[in-house]
């Protein structure tokens, strides 16, 4: 249903950008509209992981890196890919003190996750672990493509009634009534993208946490790593997520609060409401708990 819900919601997205051209160039513009909504989506399938991740100075990682808590995180994601049955993802690490991670790439083949050097500092292990967990989630139900779409159809229609904005809506429409109407669907078309992008986005986070609580077999990891780095993210500002905002919905956890960020149309759900829903599923987990890589050694992790 959730799928189901999100493809509708793509749906509608489409068709509003197809309006917006429609209103700007007549059955010209729309036709045109929808060309270039193709071609920025086949773009971005290629790309978006790369321009995301370099946009972040995201450094690769692996277990030869001199930090010690990098080392963990790598060795604690690889195993949660392996019980999630999903291909080793390219891991990064990003130099910033806010508590954040997100998934990129246009398949599980071709996946890579992030996390910040703040949230290596300021989690647990067991945290890390359902922090990774959520962003596979991602990974395995192919969100990080949904929402690389929706940013790019987004984007596009933002675009388009900027344009007509500057230099006017479809010359065919001479009637005053056929102008107020087209200034409103330019007025009003970006903010009917975002409430859509938003709810799509929400959607994703909801279902990659319920995936994530059972990838890791401890919804109460989950739950305490996001009240950790929700408290963080409004302490702490994320400069690369300032100078790039588009790319926030992509984040655990909204990364532009710790600028005081309108949250009116962001794109995560409310934390609280996360949180209640994991503790609720860690009521009836019946599920066997990850653990960790050498737990022999350092004891298993709950």
């Amino acid at each position: 249903m959730t799928h189901l819900r999100t493809y509708i919601l793509l749906a509608a997205m489409t068709a509003l950008f197809g309006v917006v051209g429609a209103a700007i160039g007549g059955q010209g513009g729309m036709l045109i509209a929808l060309l270039v909504a193709a071609a920025g989506n086949v773009f971005a399938y290629w790309n978006a992981d790369k321009i995301v991740l370099r946009m972040y100075r995201a450094e690769p990682a692996d277990e030869t890196h001199a930090s010690g808590a990098v080392r963990r995180y790598v060795e604690i994601t690889r195993a949660l890919a392996e019980r999630a049955g999903l291909p080793q993802p390219k891991v990064y690490v990003i130099d910033s003190d806010q508590p954040n991670a997100f998934a990129t790439g246009r398949n599980p083949q071709n996946a890579a996750v992030a996390a910040t050097t703040g949230l290596l500092r300021m989690l647990s292990e067991e945290e890390i672990a359902g922090v990774m967990a959520h962003e596979l989630a991602h990974v395995k139900n192919r969100d990080t493509l949904t929402m690389t779409l929706t940013a790019t159809i987004a984007g596009a229609i933002t675009t388009l009634a900027n344009f007509a904005m500057f230099f006017g809506g479809n010359r065919d429409n001479n009637g005053g009534g056929n102008l107020i109407g087209s200034l409103a669907i330019m007025l009003l078309a970006p903010l009917a993208a975002a409430i859509v992008q938003m709810a799509i986005s929400r959607g994703r986070e909801y279902e990659a946490d319920a995936l994530g609580a059972e990838i890791c077999g401890r919804p109460d990891w989950l739950a305490s790593a996001l009240a950790k780095i929700s408290n963080g993210a409004a302490r702490i500002p994320n400069e690369f997520a300032e100078r790039h905002p588009e790319t926030g919905q992509m984040m655990i956890v909204n990364p532009l609060s710790g600028r005081g960020a309108d949250n009116l149309f962001s794109t995560h759900p409310s934390t609280q409401n996360r949180i209640d829903r994991l503790m609720a599923m860690a009521s009836g987990a019946a599920s066997a708990a990850y653990v960790a890589p050498a737990a022999a050694a350092r004891g298993p992790w709950g």
